[in-house]
């Protein structure tokens, strides 16, 4: 290992963590927390105004860190599955793609324990994900990294596609790995005011839910391969039409995180496979 060089990276992200920590400080209240006014109905008068109701919130989580972590760079020689035909899909060989020559049959496909199977048995390093979302009409499962059962949105992602016969037919697989987790532990914002905030900013809608409330994270700053994670609020919503949708939110500085871009490159890539 060469310690100089790990040792300047991470002075050189303790240094711009620095000025965001400040940043958070001086904003964090103005931004996340809308202040109640004398003679003003409370955020629960007001969510029960516009119908929009949640079941029990996580009330134990008061304090979390910061986390650095790298983006994992693959090599042929971690895939020794002969089953796997894999390509890169960036010149970082930092994205993998892998079809099945002949494909897996899935166990069950209306029991989302059966996704979590094939990952542990059949992806390289597959028991370091977490199952986030099945998409059985496109027949798409999407996974993310997690530690201490706490997600990576967007970061370390495994997105598995399967066939009309319930047939794993290929994956996409990205990671990060030397997670390490920054001694000072920070606030919490809490998930009543975290909701305060959606509604303030406009994306609860009337006649909605909140059916959960996670606490994972995301990417706060990309250097290079280096990435700052910060403590992230996910929000999942139901709408009344019966759609879900999810918001996250920065769970120390409390602003909306717009990851929506990520998204859509995802859905939108071409599998190639029916």
């Amino acid at each position: 290992m060469d310690w100089n060089r790990t040792k300047s990276i991470f002075i050189f992200v303790f240094l711009i963590l620095n000025i965001f920590l400040y940043s958070l400080y001086v904003n964090r209240y103005n931004e996340a927390k809308d202040i109640e006014v004398p003679g003003e109905k409370t955020i629960e008068a007001r969510l029960k105004d516009d119908n929009i109701t949640y079941g029990s919130l996580p009330n134990n989580i008061e304090f979390a860190s910061y986390m650095t972590a790298q983006v994992h760079k693959f090599t042929i020689d971690e895939f020794s599955n002969n089953n796997q035909q894999i390509t890169f899909r960036d010149n970082t060989n930092t994205k993998v793609r892998a079809i099945f020559l002949k494909p897996v049959k899935l166990r069950n496909v209306s029991d989302d324990a059966s996704f979590t199977d094939f990952a542990v048995a059949n992806v390289n390093e597959g028991a370091s994900y977490a199952l986030w979302k099945v998409d059985r009409e496109e027949r798409i499962a999407i996974f993310f990294q997690k530690t201490n059962n706490r997600m990576f949105y967007y970061n370390g992602s495994l997105k598995i596609k399967w066939n009309t016969n319930n047939e794993v037919t290929m994956y996409e697989q990205t990671m990060i790995d030397n997670i390490e987790e920054m001694e000072q532990q920070e606030t919490v914002i809490p998930p009543l005011q975290i909701i305060q905030t959606l509604y303030a900013k406009g994306p609860l809608k009337p006649d909605s839910r909140i059916t959960q409330m996670k606490l994972g994270y995301s990417t706060l700053v990309k250097l290079t391969r280096t990435q700052v994670l910060v403590p992230t609020w996910e929000v999942r919503v139901k709408l009344s039409d019966g759609e879900t949708e999810e918001y996250f939110v920065n769970a120390v500085e409390g602003k909306i995180i717009e990851i929506q871009e990520d998204k859509q490159e995802g859905e939108e890539e071409d599998w190639g496979v029916e």
